[in-house]
């Protein structure tokens, strides 16, 4: 904007504070900046039923997934305006939160997964969250955009991995969304699974951990009919992971609500996870974790990548602790509403 240097000085002054309120105070339909959980300059994406909060105070998360005011997300209210001190002790994150991999092969990634982000409304129903430009150590930018339906619960999210070195950078989108606890998880498997069972579940039997690939159902856990795996109790170890090529997982809330992820999944490509999944389940009392994971991209110097998962929350009777589910029933329901 052209401003003459003959204007008044005062004149001049109050364009620029009006400029600043403007920028600040943006909203579109649907959305607009709130405070929330203790933090300021969050963002609220809403419609009649839903209501979504993004936070960029402490790694650019979702706090509310909201279906007629009920969240599914899990939030730690004792966190509450927490934010991370760089050089300082590494903390419990809750909420919606993402990451990329690989986990423990890949740089440090705590700029990202504990630093501030930009956060800024893009439109009716959508914002997006930028991170720092991390130079220093993982040479990579991240961008995150977040857009609710107009009407019902879908949330479609696309995370961007931009290379700002000079070299190629192997990396892959990785979900890791606290929902309540105390639901049932359900988890396709596939069809011609590299893994004996279906999945692979975690065990700190030797030290650190080691990848039980026979593992026993235990209490709580079902494997039906080859084609699912259910947790309705806390297992002894909380981590599960699958190479399904369905591209969804289903939790249930005990408060009836289905939480659903719809992704796409690519049979032909690797994927960069110790065990090549394309999932990954932590559930525990209090929380569970649903984690789609992408296929390995080989980004270029000065390219980026792209990856998107889209949730939905719909309401679903709790099916019990037995965690007995009519599978044939979920599925017409997934397919009925997340055909859009």
């Amino acid at each position: 904007m052209y401003v003459s240097f003959r204007r008044p000085l005062v004149c001049t002054l109050l364009i620029s504070v009006a400029l600043l309120f403007s920028v600040e105070g943006l909203t579109a339909d649907g959305a607009e900046v709130v405070e929330s959980h203790g933090y300021s300059g969050c963002i609220r994406l809403f419609n009649e039923s839903m209501s979504v909060i993004l936070e960029p105070n402490l790694g650019g998360r979702v706090l509310e997934y909201s279906l007629n005011g009920t969240n599914v997300l899990y939030v730690d209210p004792s966190q509450d305006g927490e934010t991370y001190t760089p050089g300082g002790e590494k903390m419990f994150v809750s909420g919606g939160r993402f990451d990329f991999g690989p986990e423990k092969t890949g740089p440090d990634r705590t700029k990202f997964f504990y630093g501030s982000w930009k956060a800024e409304i893009t439109g009716p129903r959508s914002a997006r969250l930028t991170s720092v430009r991390d130079e220093e150590i993982t040479g990579i930018q991240l961008v995150r955009d977040f857009t609710l339906a107009a009407e019902g619960s879908r949330l479609d999210i696309t995370q961007t991995i931009i290379n700002i070195s000079n070299e190629v950078k192997k990396h892959y989108y990785w979900s890791r969304t606290f929902a309540v606890g105390g639901g049932v998880t359900v988890v396709p498997l596939a069809e011609f699974s590299r893994y004996p069972k279906g999945f692979i579940y975690y065990e700190p039997a030797r030290s650190p951990k080691y990848m039980n690939f026979r593992p026993d159902l235990h209490d709580g856990m079902k494997h039906v009919q080859d084609e699912y795996l259910t947790i309705a109790k806390t297992p002894p170890f909380p981590k599960f992971v699958v190479d399904s090529t369905a591209g969804w997982l289903a939790y249930i809330t005990r408060d009836n609500q289905l939480f659903l992820k719809t992704y796409k999944t690519y049979p032909e490509r690797a994927y960069g996870d110790m065990t090549s999944t394309t999932a990954s389940i932590w559930q525990v009392d209090d929380r569970t974790e649903i984690e789609p994971i992408g296929p390995s991209e080989f980004i270029e110097p000065g390219e980026k990548a792209s990856y998107s998962v889209s949730w939905w929350l719909f309401p679903y009777d709790y099916p019990g602790d037995s965690g007995d589910i009519d599978f044939k029933i979920l599925s017409d329901f997934k397919s009925k509403h997340t055909s859009q």
